[in-house]
């Protein structure tokens, strides 16, 4: 869902921008890629995340107790992803345009650049236990856009290998993401959820066995 609120609110801002005018903000392969290859296997690999190991699933069969609450799937949940979403597109978006504004046919490969970057760091905030084929997962995206730049030749090659590029998409992109990993670091410190309190009540215990019996 994030991923196509994403980008429909840059088209908007760009439709809305240029008098409503249907000229899409990307095209060709572009789209294709962004749903297919650039984003699809690290949203994919999220099926390999885990709240809890199995060993405290089992020993916490009351851990359950909470998915029948449906919180998971609520209102709530929606539209905070909505909300996100279309904060994170109009970022992106208006943070191209006021980067480049006196270079607007860059302004599709920086703000592209930083919507790619963006859903796989969004892929990582949402991710509570790392699996390799997860890493495996964003190396791949990230290695098929970085060939499809330098061999469909979509965007100015030389505005790409320059330093402009590189820190305007740093910093747009820093802009769009690092705000939800402040605030998912608040919320974990100060109401974090029930699986995580047994996850370090079980690491502490573990650890304090091992003290006990060197």
């Amino acid at each position: 869902m994030h991923r196509g609120l994403i980008i429909s609110t840059m088209q908007a801002i760009f439709s809305s921008i240029f008098y409503f005018s249907s000229v899409a903000l990307y095209q060709g392969f572009l789209m294709v890629g962004y749903a297919t290859i650039y984003t699809n296997f690290p949203v994919f690999s999220l099926v390999l995340d885990q709240d809890v190991s199995p060993t405290i699933a089992l020993t916490y069969p009351e851990l359950y107790k909470d998915l029948t609450k449906g919180r998971s799937l609520s209102y709530k949940t929606f539209f905070v992803w909505v909300l996100i979403s279309m904060y994170q597109g109009g970022v992106l978006m208006y943070g191209a345009m006021l980067l480049f504004e006196d270079e607007l046919i860059h302004v599709v490969s920086i703000s592209f650049t930083s919507l790619i970057l963006t859903e796989l760091l969004m892929v990582g905030l949402t991710v509570r236990t790392w699996h390799p084929l997860m890493v495996v997962a964003q190396f791949i995206s990230l290695g098929f856009y970085a060939l499809s730049v330098i061999f469909m030749h979509y965007f100015d090659w030389e505005f790409i290998k320059s330093k402009d590029f590189f820190w305007k998409v740093l910093v747009i992109t820093l802009v769009s993401c690092l705000p939800l990993y402040i605030l998912k670091f608040l919320r974990r410190k100060f109401t974090p959820p029930t699986y995580s309190k047994l996850e370090e009540l079980n690491t502490f215990g573990s650890s304090s066995l091992t003290q006990q019996h060197p």
